[in-house]
């Protein structure tokens, strides 16, 4: 009993004290206006897929595509990277994002596809050494964003974020409780761990890659 009350006492104060950690470090650091957002070349658009697997409408992936357009749109930054999961032929949640934001009026030739974002953390080490940016817009929730933020301070990266609008309580409720857990996570990855991206290789010049030749 006396054991399991113990794991109980850390596994609480793992979960408060990331939080408040990632709280700290993205403070003063996230937007929810698009037109307060300092100027940056590029806005990095954290992936999801469109739909949930009962088919529904993902308002997550929904949202995050209206704000990445509306910071293209206010001038804020000048190109996209899309970053998501690929790992299947069934599943790509880049080009589900590339055609969401066609749809919105973003040129094409302003969109980069980066098919190897498994992770937050994949996407966004991956913007630093693959794409080689050092300064850029993370796109997507709040909760989500302050995350990213947090794993860029520590891969050389100054970050901002653009929030998304978050959906109501009740259809984002397993995921906010989700990212409790993915906070601890991401705190031990790159503090203990070291945890890298799947994959990496040569550098990409972001403004010539828009085509699916640049999969790693």
């Amino acid at each position: 009993m006396i054991w399991f009350a113990l794991g109980v006492i850390l596994a609480g104060s793992a979960i408060i004290g990331s939080g408040i950690w990632i709280e700290r470090t993205a403070q003063g650091r996230v937007y929810s206006a698009a037109e307060l957002v300092p100027t940056h070349q590029i806005g990095v658009v954290l992936g999801c897929a469109p739909t949930l697997p009962d088919g529904r409408e993902n308002l997550f992936f929904t949202y995050r595509i209206q704000a990445a357009a509306e910071l293209f749109h206010a001038g804020r930054v000048t190109h996209l990277l899309v970053s998501g999961d690929n790992s299947r032929l069934d599943y790509d949640e880049p080009s589900a994002m590339r055609d969401a934001l066609i749809e919105k009026g973003v040129p094409t030739e302003r969109i980069t596809l980066d098919y190897a974002g498994f992770r937050t953390l994949d996407s966004v080490v991956r913007a630093r050494r693959v794409f080689q940016q050092y300064d850029f817009v993370v796109v997507s929730q709040a909760f989500h964003v302050k995350r990213a933020i947090f794993i860029a301070r520590f891969h050389d990266a100054n970050v901002v974020g653009f929030a998304a609008q978050d959906v109501p309580r009740t259809t984002g409720l397993k995921t906010n409780l989700r990212e409790h857990l993915a906070r601890v996570k991401t705190v031990l990855d790159v503090t203990l761990l070291n945890r890298q991206p799947k994959f990496l290789g040569s550098p990409i010049d972001i403004a010539a890659s828009t085509h699916r030749e640049d999969q790693p």
